[in-house]
């Protein structure tokens, strides 16, 4: 079973910036491959990582809902999805890059997310690092597609609202009793590198550990206005120097 890194958080925290951030920090000590997976049917990961996204696995599932009916009796569902794998994974140097899309029409997503966590089984075997970027909020913990990670990182903004939100998700994950081993709060684009003392109080009373402080970042920003891959990013900038203390820390 690989080292698995879940993030979450609610929508606009900067959840899949972090996830770039941590590739980088994986590829560049090394602990490859990574499977990484954009599980967020709105998700952008693909365009923050600077490649360009093929097939979904939604629309692999699509597919077979259009073609089941063709199927000879006794045919295996699974071991066709198996095959079409080889057209949603896109490989690049030192990880593999899944995306689940969307699935079954507007709104629906369960077919999707179950084929999700069919998928999670059988290839969580064959790498030694996993990282994936879930939909906005609690969805991805309701739908179980999230359920083994060795950490799972929680992204808040710099407010009450964003820290109470993360509180509830860590929260929902204790109540249905998911294998996670570390739950953590990230608190993103901190201006100054400090988080407000009463957010540090509120994490505290929610039971909820901050992990790290990721500051804001004039270089991010500039390379997400240019559309360049934050892979790129100098080593010297300060949310890579920020991501790579938070993954020495759960790492080691």
């Amino acid at each position: 079973m690989g080292f698995t890194v879940a993030v979450s958080g609610k929508g606009g925290t900067g959840k899949t910036t972090l996830v770039g951030l941590l590739l980088k920090e994986f590829l560049k000590n090394g602990r490859k491959p990574v499977l990484v997976i954009d599980a967020d049917h709105d998700g952008n990961l693909a365009e923050v990582l600077g490649i360009k996204e093929g097939k979904t696995v939604g629309e692999v599932v699509e597919e077979l809902q259009r073609k089941v009916s063709e199927f000879p009796p006794g045919f295996s569902k699974d071991k066709w999805l198996q095959a079409k794998l080889s057209e949603v994974m896109v490989e690049e140097r030192g990880y593999d890059f899944l995306s689940m899309g969307r699935g079954e029409g507007p709104g629906c997503y369960c077919y999707v997310n179950s084929v999700l966590r069919h998928i999670m089984d059988g290839l969580e075997k064959e790498y030694p690092y996993v990282l994936m970027d879930n939909a906005a909020g609690m969805e991805h913990l309701s739908r179980r597609t999230t359920r083994n990670a060795d950490v799972l990182f929680i992204v808040s903004d710099h407010s009450r609202k964003g820290v109470s939100s993360a509180i509830r998700i860590a929260e929902l994950a204790k109540e249905l009793e998911l294998d996670i081993r570390k739950v953590g709060l990230i608190v993103n684009r901190v201006s100054g590198g400090d988080v407000d003392p009463r957010l540090v109080e509120e994490a505290e009373k929610g039971g909820l550990e901050i992990v790290g402080v990721v500051p804001e970042d004039e270089e991010v920003e500039r390379f997400d206005m240019e559309g360049r891959s934050l892979l790129e990013l100098p080593e010297d900038s300060p949310a890579v120097r920020a991501v790579r203390g938070i993954l020495w820390k759960v790492l080691n």
